[in-house]
């Protein structure tokens, strides 16, 4: 016979476990000084513009 696993501990720890991966990822997103956030978003549209105008339609 198995082992008796208590499902609220398991749920728990999952959560957790999802919490601290999302407030990692906030973190590294939003923990950015203005300059480079202003720098990559720059960069991001330059890159989208160049993709739009290669598009074939």
């Amino acid at each position: 016979m198995g082992d008796v696993v208590n499902l609220n501990k398991f749920r728990k720890a999952r959560d957790r476990k999802t919490a601290e991966e999302q407030a990692a990822e906030n973190r590294t997103r939003f923990g950015q000084p203005k300059d480079v956030k202003a720098k990559l978003r720059s960069e991001a549209d330059q890159t989208q513009k160049d993709l739009d105008g290669k598009r074939l339609d």
